[in-house]
């Protein structure tokens, strides 16, 4: 078929339809269209009038079902947008004009092109290299041992020629191939997968970046504006590409704290784990001899443990840390770990952001709510991400009520729950959506959040100059983050 037929055919489709009637199909005197209503969008497949009708409506159900697998929304910007990644899977479903047998599954399987062979490739490949950087240093040894043997008993070191040119002398021969063994031992950038020698007509796999610059830079040549997409990246990694920069003192602290949690689906704390640690650095060493005044209003009993250098009695009477040798000075550009602490607990109240996922049964499939709570008021929770696994082949879950956006992941089955900011004035909010599936597939429920306020109270208030007591500038970088955070 040409191009004109085509564009032809699709624009009497619209003018064919008939409002107000139930049909799924229009004839004409020469094709017949079967279609389907996807909210403000058809899904539109033209065939012959002697086709099976039945086996038509088949492959326009599994075409109809592809769609929310690349697709958040069914709308034209969202389409357009992830057109090549449909058109792949289109092609999957049908060739040459013909319907293909598969699934869903399969068709995900397909687009993926995840290759056994390019594997195994790569794994002797990287074989045969260690190989060779072995022979090589055993050849080099061997040519050094003979340079030092000619040296002592006074002869000229053995050469090795080459082409019938005159022979290189064995030393410098030696320390060529030394520098080359050197030069390859050196960490390097993994380059792009070899291809394999020989004809080949099948696809090159994991090597598409050169190749897709290229495409982008010619379509800017051609006056193309192409936009970048971010849907990709989740939204705290984002964060902290573009996160602005400290503005860092001579005298600066990192005051970073991780948290380890386990909850139950049905309540009770499993295992919280919190590490807690103060990072000094001294860009001066006029600012070397210094102590810090640390303020600790937390009353949740943590365990505080200073490093072996600083002085412990002092730290445990006035709450300073400084060096048991007051004449000795910090090391300078280095961070150095002075203070770190520690909490473990199984109670309930401790817990920053209690969530509670509810699946119930319905008739064609589950109702989900999903509800968060902010316990800890003086935190303040930034890009939390709360990732609900999804039963795999079902389609993109109907969201029924939510706060805050959401995010549906269909390569690898989960829904992301977005919130900006949880805060005492956000305190909590829920999510409600239905789909396909058993209440246990919506777990295990996994949060992810930052935030530039610790969880304990633990704070450098002042920093002072051991002579004197002069008060020193000093700036403070403050992070909480999670290590894992999961609801069983």
């Amino acid at each position: 078929m040409t191009r004109t037929r085509i564009e032809g055919l699709l624009a009497a489709f619209p003018k064919l339809m008939n409002t107000g009637k139930q049909h799924t199909f229009v004839e004409t005197e020469s094709v017949r269209y079967v279609y389907q209503p996807m909210e403000k969008l058809y899904m539109v497949l033209i065939t012959t009038k002697n086709s099976n009708i039945l086996e038509d409506l088949e492959t326009l159900r599994l075409f109809s079902r592809v769609i929310p697998e690349y697709c958040r929304a069914l709308e034209e910007n969202e389409i357009s947008e992830h057109c090549f990644d449909l058109i792949f899977a289109f092609d999957e479903i049908v060739a040459l004009g013909y319907r293909e047998n598969v699934n869903l599954a399969q068709i995900r399987t397909f687009t993926e092109m995840d290759s056994h062979e390019e594997k195994v490739f790569r794994a002797v490949r990287e074989t045969q290299e260690r190989e060779a950087k072995a022979e090589m240093r055993r050849k080099a040894k061997e040519l050094q041992q003979a340079r030092r043997d000619a040296e002592r008993q006074g002869k000229k070191a053995p050469g090795f020629g080459g082409f019938g040119s005159s022979a290189v002398s064995g030393g410098s021969t030696a320390a060529m191939i030394t520098e080359t063994i050197i030069e390859t031992d050196k960490p390097k950038v993994a380059p792009a997968p070899a291809r394999p020698s020989g004809p080949s007509k099948a696809l090159k796999l994991g090597a598409k970046g050169k190749e897709v610059d290229n495409f982008v830079d010619k379509l800017k040549s051609e006056g193309e504006t192409i936009m970048s997409s971010n849907m990709g990246k989740r939204t705290s990694e984002a964060t902290k590409v573009h996160a602005p920069p400290i503005n860092m003192e001579s005298v600066h602290m990192k005051i970073e704290e991780k948290i380890t949690l386990t909850c139950g689906r049905d309540g009770g704390l499993q295992n919280m784990e919190l590490h807690g640690m103060i990072m000094l650095r001294i860009s001066d060493d006029k600012f070397g001899r210094i102590r810090l005044h640390v303020e600790n209003e937390d009353k949740k009993g943590v365990q505080l443990q200073t490093h072996p250098n600083v002085d412990k009695k002092l730290f445990t009477a006035e709450s300073l840390i400084g060096l048991k040798n007051p004449e000795k000075s910090f090391p300078v550009n280095s961070d150095v770990g002075v203070l770190k602490w520690r909490l473990q607990t199984t109670e309930e109240s401790f817990i920053p952001l209690t969530i509670n996922c509810w699946p119930s049964e319905s008739g064609n499939g589950c109702d989900v709510n999903i509800e968060y709570e902010l316990q800890e008021d003086n935190l303040e929770l930034n890009d939390v991400i709360i990732t609900i696994p999804l039963p795999s082949g079902v389609g993109a879950p109907v969201i029924g009520e939510i706060d805050g956006e959401y995010r549906h992941d269909s390569r690898r089955n989960t829904l992301e729950w977005c919130l900006p900011v949880i805060d005492a004035k956000n305190k909590s909010g829920s999510l409600e959506f239905s789909i396909a599936g058993q209440p246990n597939d919506f777990f295990p429920v996994q949060v992810s959040f930052i935030s530039k306020r610790n969880y304990c109270n633990i704070q450098v208030t002042k920093v002072t100059q051991v002579d004197g007591n002069s008060p020193v500038r000093f700036s403070t970088e403050t992070t909480f983050l999670v290590d894992k955070y999961e609801i069983l």
